[in-house]
């Protein structure tokens, strides 16, 4: 009997490494985005994004002749990815954006083109009539639980006004 446990534990060690191999990437790291590990800097084109990632949700042109395209995972994600085409029509770079760094970089009197522009398309946008603010957020991930980054903007300027981050309910 010990030797039958025996051998159904190993099995199912088995399949749990199986299964936990398939999240990680060729160095063992996990896998943030299934499909990225396709890709490669310089030499995938955008057709190739496209058949990883799929159609993207908004795709703006630059001023050097690229062209960035923007994969938000939300409204339930914490990512939202950026692939930056060059000119070329070669990935230059990807990265998700949804980071502690980038939270950072967004400042008052910035423009909701310029927020949108770095962190994509938000969650949710709540106007706010009585402060005359219109709140944009982004579900993220902090460490290992969900928060809401919230950028609140003058409803009559547009531009920032301050930065907040909530908590996320139950979780």
């Amino acid at each position: 009997m010990t030797m039958i446990k025996n051998k159904l534990l190993a099995r199912l060690l088995a399949v749990c490494a199986t299964v936990l191999a398939l999240g990680c990437d060729r160095n063992g790291n996990p896998v943030e985005e299934f499909g990225l590990d396709k890709l490669n800097k310089g030499i995938s084109t955008e057709a190739d994004v496209r058949g990883v990632m799929g159609q993207p949700d908004s795709v703006r042109e630059e001023s050097d002749g690229g062209r960035t395209l923007e994969y938000p995972k939300g409204p339930q994600g914490v990512r939202t990815w950026m692939f930056r085409i060059g000119s070329d029509g070669k990935l230059s770079d990807y990265q998700q954006v949804l980071t502690d760094e980038n939270f950072d970089k967004v400042q008052k009197g910035m423009t909701r083109e310029e927020v949108r522009n770095m962190l994509g398309r938000p969650r949710s946008v709540v106007p706010f009539a009585r402060k005359k603010e219109e709140v944009w957020d982004w579900k993220y991930l902090h460490v290992h639980e969900e928060r809401l980054f919230n950028v609140h903007f003058d409803m009559e300027t547009g531009k920032v006004v301050r930065m907040s981050i909530s908590e996320i309910s139950g979780h």
